[in-house]
């Protein structure tokens, strides 16, 4: 029995001011995308680039931004209906320079990191953001689809 699984994986970056504690949001609208709301920029990871390699180039593509020394900070996964796995790996960053910019995939702008829950977030953005910022915490998991949505957990 083979133990390979087809997955596809993808990143997204808490980007903070921690001294004006302000947070990096983008905006996707319904129009233009699969999923809207507010959430933080990412993309997916590239044959032949590493995890921090995806994340820092997604951040200036999306931002403008270019971040150093991006920190893991957790991960996000869920299994596919077609029997693969979508992987998110969760960064935090407070080491950039570069002015900020919107591009086609969204809207960004600075948000006062206390601000946040009052946003049109995309799904899951508020348990998600509280799994990356907990120090205990590491891992996002829906196990399965039920009537009611997904049912989740976090490590």
């Amino acid at each position: 029995m083979s133990r390979a699984q087809a997955t596809i994986l993808t990143n997204i970056c808490l980007i903070e001011d921690i001294e004006t504690k302000r947070v990096v949001m983008q905006y996707r609208s319904p129009e233009t995308n699969h999923w809207s709301g507010y959430a933080f920029p990412g993309g997916h990871v590239e044959n032949g680039e590493s995890f921090a390699e995806s994340v820092i180039r997604e951040v200036y593509e999306e931002t403008g931004l270019t971040i150093q020394n991006p920190q893991l900070v957790g991960i996000k996964n869920w299994p596919l209906d077609t029997g693969e796995r979508y992987i998110v790996f969760c960064y935090k960053a407070t080491e950039f320079t570069g002015n900020l910019q919107s591009s086609d995939e969204g809207q960004v702008s600075w948000v006062e990191k206390d601000q946040i829950p009052n946003l049109d977030l995309a799904y899951d953005m508020l348990p998600l953001m509280e799994m990356m910022e907990a120090p205990d915490k590491s891992e996002f998991f829906y196990r399965h689809r039920t009537e009611d949505g997904w049912e989740k957990e976090t490590f």
